[in-house]
């Protein structure tokens, strides 16, 4: 079990788009397993590759530890695409393991339909329109350069700024390893 160091608001490698996978090695495999492992030990329920400093276009999910969802297994998905969103939306609140301690309203679509890949390359839809498809977005969006702070009212996010800047900083608490301010 490999806990890696989570990258934070700011840093730059979660600003960028993420690129494709073309073929599954033990790399990759290493990855993913530590990045399951990462993401239990912060108790997060989804967590993009970018987010422990690789530029793959890859996330997990899990959503086990949520009441109702007991009976969920963590999930991989590399290469995703949202093709489809539905026209209902819901405002849910979101927070981040890369921007600590602080959450938001984010109104997204409520569902999706997503193309993505497993650990064999082998192609796979999924629809939902409940949590799953909440946690999905909030992952491809890292894996696209984008935070959830982004999708907030610009009220909301101006009472933000002085709270991320101290997260860039590296001048907040938390309880799972981080990356060291980029210089």
């Amino acid at each position: 079990m490999t806990i890696l160091p989570i990258t934070l608001y700011g840093d730059e490698i979660l600003e960028k788009k993420t690129k494709q996978i073309t073929k599954v090695d033990d790399k990759i495999i290493r990855l993913v397993k530590d990045m399951i492992d990462t993401m239990h030990n912060a108790n997060g329920m989804g967590l993009a590759a970018n987010q422990v400093g690789s530029n793959k276009a890859l996330f997990v999910t899990d959503l086990g530890g949520v009441k109702g969802y007991e009976d969920e297994s963590p999930r991989v998905f590399l290469n995703p695409k949202i093709v489809e969103q539905s026209e209902e939306t819901s405002v849910i609140e979101e927070g981040c393991l890369s921007i600590p301690s602080l959450r938001g309203e984010v109104e997204r679509p409520k569902g999706i339909k997503l193309i993505y890949q497993d650990l064999e390359l082998k192609e796979h839809e999924l629809y939902d329109e409940d949590l799953l498809a909440r946690v999905i977005q909030h992952e491809y969006d890292h894996l696209n350069g984008k935070y959830f702070v982004e999708r907030i009212e610009k009220d909301e996010f101006k009472k933000l700024k002085k709270s991320l800047k101290k997260i860039q900083d590296r001048k907040m608490d938390v309880d799972y390893p981080v990356t060291q301010k980029p210089k």
